[in-house]
């Protein structure tokens, strides 16, 4: 039997607010364990919750640039379960009032465009954080994390693949990065997934059990454990065994996952309107400020870089996969005017020293002005190409100007014809079979040609030049 899995992904992201979500305890990350606490996040008897503004404003920006409907009232509920590191012994969450629902976003995968629902958007508190003691069978608890701001975004089941459903997280973190409502580190835990997988025969509409895939922080991580829960789940069926409703943790050692406990339903966690805070009224002059001083969106700034700089559709959308990315690119482009020398010269050398070095773009070596003036070097064929890589890489360890670097090494390029004939002469002279073979109708050794030229030269003969002469002479 043929199978269909399907996808939806619960992704707890962390705003960047200062202070936490109901207290001003920090939120700062690696701090030492239990030093960003207070009672209020700690749950002591007597305290209250007072709700942090800046949480609510987020998420209103979330809700804008994911096309959710912002709801003018909403409510926290408490959301109760017992684990060492939820001091109340309970969370406190959004259920059936939450503040944003019925979004969506945009998605590519190999060429075909697919629209992914957003259910909704609700705010909640974290929990703290077990640190297991390798040699001793103890966990110690640390509540720093406790009452850190989240928002929820949870998809509607309309990913069928683990590359969708890599392409709507890398969407989705691209966009809260763009607005500035989180940082979107998944190694500290700060953008995080919960994959919810199950599968049903090709062309059903019933929906198979599914199972809830936990300890995802990375894309490839998230990729690899829905692959291989969809050909577990499979495997399982076609043996004429059956799924179980369960929570899972994805094993990159093994890559395997492997079953954690039951999954719970929303009635075990006994919800109910949480009585110490009231319900949020949002009004719409708020809802216009947050939509004011929202930035342009990926998709909006993907489609102007298409248009206004006639960049290809792959460019674009590598360019403004990062708000950072995309800035640079923009300086570059002030400086010097010609677009597309300019994407090839990131997307290629720039990236390519970045990730070596494990840098983002904010801290490359070479700024956008001295990326652009190399460019401009090369149009005004004051460098050749292969100069340039040079001086780039040059560029790269000290960060000088391309300008300070050529004339300091010498490495203008030369396009005295009468200069360049004389070494064309030379080579011609030294290869006369080549240039025999090459009369006799083997045209491919031009290519040899031009390099011995070039070689000749130390490379800064101008190869269009270098071209002309060598074909009349030929």
């Amino acid at each position: 039997m043929e199978f269909e899995p399907v996808i939806g992904l619960e992704v707890h992201a962390q705003l960047k607010t200062h202070s936490k979500i109901f207290c001003n305890c920090s939120t700062s990350f690696g701090a030492p364990p239990n030093t960003h606490t207070c009672p209020v996040c700690l749950g002591m008897p007597g305290v209250l919750p007072v709700l942090n503004k800046k949480v609510v404003e987020f998420s209103i920006r979330t809700a804008i640039a994911t096309d959710c409907k912002i709801a003018r009232k909403s409510r926290f509920a408490r959301k109760n379960y017992f684990y060492p590191d939820l001091p109340k012994g309970y969370q406190i969450s959004q259920y059936e009032l939450p503040i944003a629902e019925f979004g969506h976003i945009d998605i590519e995968v190999d060429g075909n465009k697919k629209r992914i629902g957003i259910t909704r958007i609700h705010m909640e508190e974290d929990a703290g954080k077990l640190n297991h003691d390798p040699a001793r069978p103890i966990s110690m608890v640390d509540f720093n994390r406790t009452g850190v701001p989240l928002i929820e975004i949870v998809s509607e089941p309309d990913i069928r693949s683990p590359e969708e459903a890599g392409e709507y997280l890398r969407k989705l973190r691209s966009i809260v990065r763009y607005i500035d409502v989180c940082d979107g580190n998944m190694e500290e835990g700060s953008f995080r997934c919960d994959a919810n997988v199950s599968i049903r025969p090709k062309g059903s509409e019933t929906f198979g059990t599914r199972t809830e895939l936990k300890n995802l922080n990375s894309f490839k991580h998230v990729e690899k454990a829905i692959h291989y829960e969809i050909k577990r789940q499979e495997a399982l069926l076609e043996e004429g065994g059956t799924v179980v409703l369960e929570t899972r943790l994805w094993n990159d050692a093994n890559n395997r996952t492997t079953s954690m406990r039951s999954k719970e339903e929303a009635h075990d966690y006994r919800y109910f309107p949480d009585p110490d805070l009231l319900p949020i009224v949002i009004g719409d002059e708020w809802i216009s400020k947050v939509k004011k001083d929202l930035p342009e969106l990926p998709n909006e700034k993907k489609e102007r870089f298409i248009k206004d700089y006639e960049l290809p559709e792959y460019d674009a959308n590598f360019l403004t996969s990062f708000r950072e990315l995309a800035e640079y690119f923009e300086e570059c482009v002030k400086v010097y005017a010609k677009p597309k020398p300019v994407s090839n010269w990131i997307m290629g050398s720039l990236m390519a020293i970045l990730n070596a070095e494990g840098k983002s773009i904010k801290a490359s070596p070479i700024s956008a002005r001295n990326l652009a003036d190399l460019v401009k070097l090369i149009d005004e064929d004051i460098i050749s190409g292969k100069i340039a890589k040079t001086v780039f890489e040059e560029m790269a360890k000290t960060d000088r100007t391309p300008k300070e670097i050529v004339e300091e090494k010498g490495l203008v390029q030369v396009t005295d014809t009468s200069a360049i004939e004389v070494i064309i002469d030379e080579v011609l002279s030294k290869n006369p079979d080549e240039v025999e073979a090459y009369k006799n109708g083997k045209t491919k050794l031009m290519g040899f040609f031009v390099g011995q030229v070039m070689k000749a030269s130390k490379g800064k003969a101008n190869p269009k030049i270098v071209n002309q002469i060598l074909k009349d002479k030929l």
